[in-house]
């Protein structure tokens, strides 16, 4: 389950309602997404307030948009993350799409952006195994996670191209389908499965997809407010597109989405609100028994 971060108006009461409520269940993982020109908190920052509040839950940064940030700095928060968590952190990592974003970083978007987050995911890991990774520094970087070598890594990735490509450096992928259309979950599943394979991975990737939900009353009128406000910075049209694909707007058919990525042989489903109400995680566990 996803904190609500990018519904405008959460505080700190809501953000800290909405962690102890998932630490209480059904729920596995609690999970947070980054955005920068958005009405929402820092991703990690919040995800250190969730870690502070629970104990039982994975934490999960789902994405960092790695490519925006100096990977050293990135290492040591999401070690610093492991450590309040005691061991708890799943990172999600992905290239982004929002050229705003990145120039809140005072970057551009960078060319060969896969390139460089495969190379940033492989100085993390030397960092977090304690190998000095900053040049001219006389000692490594501090703290050291929890979980030895760190982390497990995902891929934020959405495009086969790029799924087989995170068989080089993730430990699985973090995707997300507006429907999700089960055929979509499925040929990402079978891509990275064959990918891992290909690449002579030990272990089998760790599949975990993710759609937007909305239940209640307002259902589908709070998933189009959400879209229109979510999406605003690809055009009016694209939330109006979008809007009919997203089929998680009733009980049965949420029932039915977590069925039909079960049987794609996703290890997690991952859910992200379009609302702040916290009775929303109650609407869930019940639809989903």
């Amino acid at each position: 389950m996803n904190l609500p971060v990018m519904v405008p108006g959460l505080d700190r009461a809501l953000l800290l309602e909405w962690a102890r409520r998932i630490e209480r269940g059904p729920f596995a993982t609690l999970a947070a997404g980054e955005r920068v020109n958005f009405p929402n908190p820092d991703l990690l920052v919040a995800l250190s307030a969730a870690a502070a509040v629970t104990e039982r839950v994975r934490i999960m940064p789902n994405v960092v948009v790695l490519p925006m940030h100096p990977a050293a700095v990135v290492a040591k928060q999401l070690a610093t993350l492991d450590v309040l968590s005691n061991g708890r952190v799943v990172a999600g990592v992905g290239v982004g799409a929002r050229a705003e974003d990145y120039a809140a970083h005072e970057l551009a978007v960078p060319p060969r952006r896969l390139a460089r987050l495969e190379a940033q995911v492989a100085l993390m890991r030397r960092a977090w195994a304690g190998e000095i990774v900053v040049d001219g520094a006389s000692r490594p970087i501090e703290p050291f996670p929890v979980q030895p070598g760190g982390p497990p890594v995902l891929a934020g990735s959405l495009a086969l191209a790029s799924i087989r490509r995170a068989a080089r450096w993730a430990d699985g992928i973090a995707g997300f389908a507006f429907g999700p259309d089960p055929a979509e979950v499925t040929r990402a599943f079978d891509a990275a499965r064959a990918a891992w394979r290909a690449a002579d991975r030990p272990r089998p990737p760790r599949l975990v997809t993710g759609c937007w939900f909305a239940l209640g009353a307002r259902a589908r009128v709070q998933l189009d407010e959400y879209l229109a406000r979510y999406l605003a910075f690809m055009g009016p049209a694209v939330p109006a597109a979008v809007g009919p694909l997203v089929r998680a707007t009733s009980a049965g058919a949420l029932r039915a989405i977590a069925h039909e990525v079960a049987d794609a042989g996703a290890d997690e489903l991952c859910l992200v609100p379009t609302t702040s109400d916290p009775d929303e995680l109650e609407r869930v566990a019940d639809a989903l028994g």
